[in-house]
């Protein structure tokens, strides 16, 4: 009988530390989504500035030595290598250079 209670004891514990596991990923989940809208926010309020700025003649922010590098591995199709030689030029996280990238193929797609 005592083996019972003990068994029983375990199932209990296993019991709350998987609950406790659950509402912490559920909170972690939660917690990217947030930075992920934050984000998207952020480039938005970006390109907001940009356009004042350039409306009321701001000379634009100084391209970054390296760029040049960055422009000629998307232009051989190299995408992977381009972010990563944009994040070694800015020093901009992952997320952030290969959003970055996106970006620049879309505006030469469109030029």
């Amino acid at each position: 009988m005592h083996d019972f209670w003990v068994a029983l004891a375990i199932i209990g514990w296993i019991g709350l530390i998987a609950s406790i596991s659950i509402g912490v990923a559920a909170r972690s989940i939660n917690m990217i989504r947030g930075m992920s809208r934050m984000e998207s926010r952020l480039a938005r309020l970006e390109r907001r500035v940009d356009a004042i700025a350039a409306h009321v003649g701001l000379p634009p922010e100084p391209v970054p030595a390296g760029m040049d590098e960055v422009l000629a591995l998307l232009a051989d199709g190299r995408k992977i290598p381009a972010i990563k030689r944009y994040r070694e030029v800015t020093g901009a996280g992952l997320r952030e250079a290969k959003d970055a990238v996106d970006e620049i193929e879309r505006h030469r797609a469109g030029a």
